[in-house]
């Protein structure tokens, strides 16, 4: 695991800035309950990120945060952390990138960074502990 210190951004509806935590049952790396936040490396990650959902009309801010871990680990570059996560779901299966993060879990992590599926050049969070998330104001 390593250490990471630095600004990250989530692009959220506008009703739900000021939470840190997902609100979706299920994402790529949470079920069951569990905590997530997504966030990105870069502002544009954050666009990245959710282009899938930005058609459907709600209105969404740029929040700049800053991410202050100590336990955290880097799945990049593992071809698992990419998978399409939502066609298994609808097929009735878990996601298959639900056992990296409970690997990460288990293992202490506070964070698990990844690379993000459409753009090789991104790199993206998922924080298990937003305990380790502030406001940015300087980003």
């Amino acid at each position: 695991m390593q250490h990471f210190d630095g600004p990250v951004w989530r692009l959220l509806p506008r009703g739900m800035a000021a939470d840190a935590a997902a609100r979706a049952p299920e994402g790529r790396f949470h079920h069951a309950g569990q905590v997530a936040a997504y966030a990105s490396l870069s502002a544009e990650g954050a666009h990245v990120a959710i282009r899938r959902y930005l058609g459907d009309g709600v209105e969404r801010v740029l929040m700049p945060l800053w991410l202050r871990a100590e336990r955290v680990v880097d799945a990049r570059g593992n071809p698992a952390a990419s998978v399409v996560w939502q066609d298994i779901r609808a097929a009735g299966q878990p996601a298959p990138t639900w056992a990296l993060s409970e690997a990460a879990r288990a293992a202490g992590a506070q964070a698990m960074l990844y690379g993000s599926r459409s753009r090789p050049d991104l790199d993206h969070v998922v924080v298990f502990d937003t305990r380790c998330l502030r406001r940015n104001s300087t980003a």
